[in-house]
């Protein structure tokens, strides 16, 4: 018993609970009174092994994750599956990005993202006291856009959207310079513009156009963003009540389930129930950046942050794209939208940063809180 407790020692109940509810009102989200309710009911399994899983996550000692070649060798295997994933996956929606294993859909884009940041974690850690040196901003960009490259031409421009930022939020927090700050986005805006020029796809192309002006064919690509924000402003003050979205569940808005799931959730719930869902998740963030805060080396202290950063960039992404104010690009939103790895890797992110909770700091907070010795 004794053992038990100190391996679950790092449970955080607020954090878990914040976690548990916002799955929970994703679920319900996907009740309809009309027609089936498959993705509800297979969300609540999705949920239950979730929930396992965490606890689950919370149990081995990460410290070998920053010595050794673990983070590399799971980089490399992270690299496999991407590429097996464009030679042999599943094409839903024009996108090649997972594989059909009979009872669920492996989507490797997902568990990328914890991947990328146990990488960059590790490698930050390794060299804070060296992080003025630009080589080190270019190495770490080179990890995140392999990735980010083998993500684009699946083409998923959501998932690799939100790999950069999990990359730029990283470098932030370790500590770079302002001047190199705005080389980043001096190269982030020249790449941006050869990447219109040459990469992106018409359909990209469209979706960005129409974001700029969203009403000029609400019956072709403006159609998602028009039907989004209709639904949204439908919800107004209490909502139409779980099950009675017409806009969601009468199918007006498409994929209401995963990537218009904030709009479906506003149509029902109303302003109220998006501000108790803005608490929440705030709630979730707030945990993660004390225990970023608190953590016993700069390895727990960045990964921390990275998951909190890529909560956030998933959470921001998805509701700028349902209220029209970033361009459609599939994203989901955090422990809300319906699937089984998204949710997954987001539990099992919430079960390593509290097992991580399990160790001591090695020194005595100073302001800088990212500047311990390893």
């Amino acid at each position: 018993m004794g053992q038990l407790r100190t391996l679950f020692s790092g449970f955080d109940a607020i954090l878990f609970f914040s976690v548990l509810a916002l799955s929970l009102m994703g679920m319900v989200t996907m009740y309809s009174h009309v027609g089936d309710n498959a993705f509800f009911n297979r969300q609540i399994l999705w949920i239950s092994i979730a929930t396992m899983a965490l606890f689950v996550a919370m149990i081995p000692d990460y410290r070998f994750l920053r010595t050794g070649n673990v983070a590399f060798f799971s980089f490399l295997a992270t690299i496999f599956l991407l590429i097996l994933v464009l030679l042999i996956g599943e094409i839903t929606l024009g996108a090649q990005s997972r594989f059909d294993l009979g009872f669920f859909s492996l989507q490797p884009s997902d568990p990328a993202k914890l991947v990328l940041i146990v990488v960059l974690a590790k490698y930050f850690a390794k060299r804070h006291e060296l992080i003025g040196d630009f080589s080190h901003i270019i190495i770490s960009g080179l990890y995140m856009l392999t990735v980010f490259g083998l993500v684009f031409i699946q083409p998923d421009f959501g998932s690799a959207i939100i790999l950069f930022f999990v990359w730029l939020g990283m470098v932030l927090v370790s500590g770079i310079k302002i001047k190199h700050l705005l080389t980043v986005f001096t190269f982030g805006a020249v790449a941006l513009g050869l990447m219109w020029q040459f990469v992106f796809f018409d359909y990209q192309k469209e979706r960005i156009m129409t974001f700029l002006d969203p009403l000029s064919d609400i019956q072709g690509a403006g159609y998602n963003a028009y039907q989004s924000t209709v639904a949204i402003g439908s919800g107004e003050l209490f909502g139409k009540g779980i099950g009675y979205g017409t806009q969601s569940k009468l199918l007006f808005l498409p994929e209401y389930e995963t990537d218009f799931i904030f709009a479906a959730f506003a149509e029902e719930w109303g302003l109220l129930g998006v501000v108790l869902l803005f608490a929440l998740f705030f709630t979730v963030i707030w945990r993660l950046l004390t225990h970023a805060v608190s953590g016993a080396t700069n390895f727990e202290r960045l990964f921390s942050a990275g998951v909190a950063v890529l909560f956030i960039s998933h959470f921001f992404v998805h509701i700028g794209m349902n209220i029209g104010l970033l361009p459609v690009t599939g994203t989901t939103i955090p422990f809300l939208s319906y699937g089984g790895s998204h949710l997954l890797t987001e539990f099992i992110a919430v079960g390593m940063v509290m097992g991580m909770c399990r160790y001591k700091p090695l020194t005595v907070k100073t302001k800088d809180q990212f500047n311990f010795v390893e």
